[in-house]
């Protein structure tokens, strides 16, 4: 291990030199004149694990290529196997004004590398890809297998990662996943995310007059769409942050002893965290503190508004039709389609007789917990241990990661979420960068990482 840490170390130069390569090319899987950007990146990708020492093919979906890079297989068998994930695609960099660096011409300043993608997800998968180069490079013997499905459009949805899976389970059968691609509090408080809040979305659109109207000529004898849905979605959560749909927290777990204890444990300052949102004073569900409220229990959120006229001045009318777009969050134990059904019921009960309800179904995920108990989870906080000099804390995230759920149904197998973004990397924003302490730290961690798990399987 002493040798695997100096050949990292040594080679921490070039390491970011081969991040500037990674990140200049413009993988926008959003957007379809990007479409050969991403297909470079990939081979680039594919010609990176090679000089590594990896096995690696390029495998064509009906979307973006997907990566399989695996370590050379031992002799022996019944050696545990690990999977590492990690997408190669990039957010959008727009609006280039707000960059203070070109964005995909990476950018060294202070400690940080500024660039899109830096951070999410590229600097984060290439952090494990370097310690397995470490362990082959010198000759230092590794514990166990380990292959790595690196995708390019998790930035869009991964809609084509759930049926690759599935057709390739038996070369992907293994013991957990991996993933570096979720946040950490900060260098001296290493994370590991152990849920992750699920989403169920929709659209609802109230109906009203066959078209728009005169506000003087009809006003007062037809129902206001915009009113109404502005009256109905008003009706949907109490003065005490709470969600008023019947039945919508029955099945919510209350955290554990353990878990509010490590809760405690993260740095928290209410007035800054205000400060930072910029908000006049915060608000949510009464009796639960703002870190709870925003990863551990289920929320409520219109996510946009529309009716009526838009344009410069006014229009004096009555809108035809009014629309909101809706998420809910979710936590674990709360099923999504289940929920739907509450939600959609509580909907229909309270309309307003005078307009017509439709609604529309969105994207969903379910929600993710592993158990803390888990000997793989107790693993990676000992590598985070070691790598970092700190003690590290589990934490609940109150995003969500829909592809987690897919190693779940297809894989059979939890993932260690192992995240080496600060929470001022910028990722999906204007000057993205990636901490590049955090970045040799996280070499290091991935480098004890394959020990830890390896002595507990």
């Amino acid at each position: 291990m002493h040798n695997v840490l100096t050949y990292l170390h040594e080679n921490e130069t070039r390491f970011i030199d081969e991040l500037c390569q990674y990140v200049r090319f413009p993988s926008v899987s959003a957007q379809p004149q990007h479409r050969k950007d991403l297909a470079a990146c990939a081979t680039w990708l594919v010609r990176r694990c090679r000089q590594i020492g990896l096995e690696t093919k390029l495998c064509a979906t009906p979307g973006n290529p997907v990566v399989i890079a695996r370590t050379p297989r031992a002799k022996s068998k019944g050696r545990p196997h690990f999977l590492v994930y990690g997408h190669y695609d990039v957010q959008p960099p727009e609006p280039f004004e707000l960059w203070k660096s070109p964005p995909f011409e990476p950018s060294v300043k202070g400690s940080s590398l500024y660039a899109r993608g830096a951070s999410d997800n590229k600097g984060q998968h290439l952090a494990h890809l370097n310690a397995i180069e470490a362990y082959l490079k010198t000759g230092a013997q590794l514990p166990c297998d380990i292959t790595f499905v690196i995708e390019g459009e998790e930035e869009v949805g991964s809609a084509h990662l759930a049926p690759f899976l599935r057709k390739n389970r038996s070369e992907l059968r293994c013991d957990t996943v991996v993933i570096s691609d979720t946040s950490m509090i900060g260098p001296r408080h290493p994370t590991l995310t152990y849920s992750l809040r699920g989403l169920c979305a929709m659209e609802i659109k109230l109906h009203g007059p066959s078209r728009d109207l005169h506000s003087g000529l009809f006003g007062g004898t037809v129902d206001n769409p915009a009113m109404a849905l502005c009256q109905l979605l008003g009706q949907m959560r109490d003065k005490k942050g709470r969600v008023t749909v019947p039945g919508f927290y029955d099945d919510v777990r209350p955290l554990s002893p353990y878990e509010r204890k490590q809760m405690t444990r993260q740095p928290f300052n209410p007035r800054a965290y205000q400060k930072f949102l910029g908000v006049p004073k915060l608000f949510g569900e009464l009796g639960y503190a703002p870190i709870e409220q925003r990863s551990a229990r289920p929320t409520f959120e219109i996510n946009g508004l529309t009716s009526g006229y838009q344009g410069h001045g006014s229009k004096t009318i009555i809108p035809a039709w009014a629309s909101a777009k809706l998420t809910l969050r979710l936590v674990p134990n709360q099923n999504p389609a289940r929920i739907r059904q509450l939600v959609v019921q509580h909907l229909r009960k309270v309309c307003p007789p005078a307009v017509r309800l439709e609604i529309s179904d969105g994207h969903g995920g379910e929600p993710y917990i592993v158990s803390l108990e888990s000997n793989y989870v107790q693993a990676a906080l000992g590598a985070l241990r070691k790598a970092f000099g700190y003690e590290p804390i589990p934490v609940r995230e109150g995003g969500s990661i829909p592809i987690v759920n897919d190693f779940k149904k297809i894989l059979k197998v939890d993932t260690l979420l192992l995240g080496l973004a600060l929470p001022d990397d910028n990722a999906h924003s204007p000057n993205e960068k990636f901490d590049l302490g955090v970045f040799a730290k996280g070499m290091q961690m991935s480098a004890c990482l394959w020990q830890e798990l390896a002595a507990v399987s």
